[in-house]
């Protein structure tokens, strides 16, 4: 689907000023520009295929300048098409914006927001719709602060374990599919698809919808995903990792993410397994490895008794 001015005013509550007919203009750079250079009158690098962003210092130096100066560099501005103009919160619109607007079919926005809050929102928001996606048969839970996305076979239990987690207290992010997309390079989210937000499937009762069940507490719309669980069949000849030494992970785009491989039988219960992985994780994350700790006193231990 293409992303249009129209979806960005939407999304962000923008107010219409003027160039209502470029509504329909394409987004397709998940950047702006803050065009305080085309203003001085420089248009070498005027960046005309992103939203301009107008904030207190842009539209400060525009009454600096005269009427002439300021027809004239707004007109250049405009007619190259960007997307479209959105200015701050406390940023009075000047009647040239929205004749120019409307002239040139260039959205001209208003924002409730402050100009450093408008940049992020912006920048998050054009983050999310316009990097590419892939979509991952599994479930996103929220453990502690740690983005956990489980995987296993149809019917494994994915489901009945992100339950039990949320029952426990923690958050669903989505079920069964998982639409992800890399934010920044190292930072890959998940989030469900708009039809399946708030729901789990449960073979035996079928759909339920978590926050009807556990409250609003119980559900987060997206998450960046840190540990990836493989649930898996235990088989009696697999050679699994007892130690937690061997340091295994999974690439996502341009980001790697660590995976953990939890053979499933009748006498584990796997989500408190799934639980522990992710408070392991996140210590790992902190700087503290358990399992080298291990290793290192065993090391130790060998090494004294040596020397005696």
């Amino acid at each position: 689907m293409t992303l249009t001015v129209g979806h960005y005013a939407k999304a962000l509550k923008l107010e219409i000023i003027g160039g209502e007919s470029g509504l329909s203009n394409a987004i397709k750079i998940p950047q702006l520009t803050r065009p305080g250079l085309e203003l001085a009158g420089l248009f070498e690098f005027y960046e005309k295929d992103r939203i301009q962003l107008i904030g207190s210092k842009e539209i400060t130096f525009f009454h600096w300048l005269s009427k002439d100066d300021q027809t004239i560099r707004l007109r250049m501005m405009f007619e190259q098409k960007p997307p479209a103009f959105v200015l701050s919160k406390n940023v009075l619109v000047p009647e040239i914006f929205k004749t120019l607007g409307d002239e040139f079919g260039v959205p001209v926005l208003k924002s409730h927001q402050r100009t450093n809050d408008l940049f992020s929102s912006t920048l998050n928001y054009l983050a999310r719709e316009l990097s590419p996606r892939t979509s991952i048969h599994g479930t996103l839970v929220d453990i502690n602060g740690v983005g956990v996305l489980i995987r296993g076979k149809s019917g494994i239990g994915k489901s009945e374990v992100a339950l039990e987690l949320v029952r426990r207290g923690h958050q669903l992010v989505a079920d069964d599919r998982v639409d992800i997309y890399e934010n920044t390079e190292g930072e890959v989210i998940g989030e469900a698809p708009e039809i399946l937000r708030k729901y789990l499937e449960i073979r035996g009762i079928g759909i339920v919808n978590v926050v009807k069940l556990f409250g609003a507490s119980a559900y987060k719309e997206s998450k960046p995903i840190r540990v990836l669980v493989d649930l898996l069949t235990f088989e009696a000849a697999e050679d699994y990792d007892r130690l937690g030494l061997e340091e295994s992970t999974e690439r996502f785009f341009n980001t790697d993410v660590t995976t953990v491989k939890i053979p499933i039988t009748a006498a584990r219960s796997v989500p408190t397994l799934v639980e522990v992985a992710a408070m392991n994780a996140r210590l790992k994350f902190l700087g503290t490895n358990m399992a080298q700790e291990f290793a290192d006193e065993l090391t130790k231990n060998i090494q004294n008794k040596s020397k005696k």
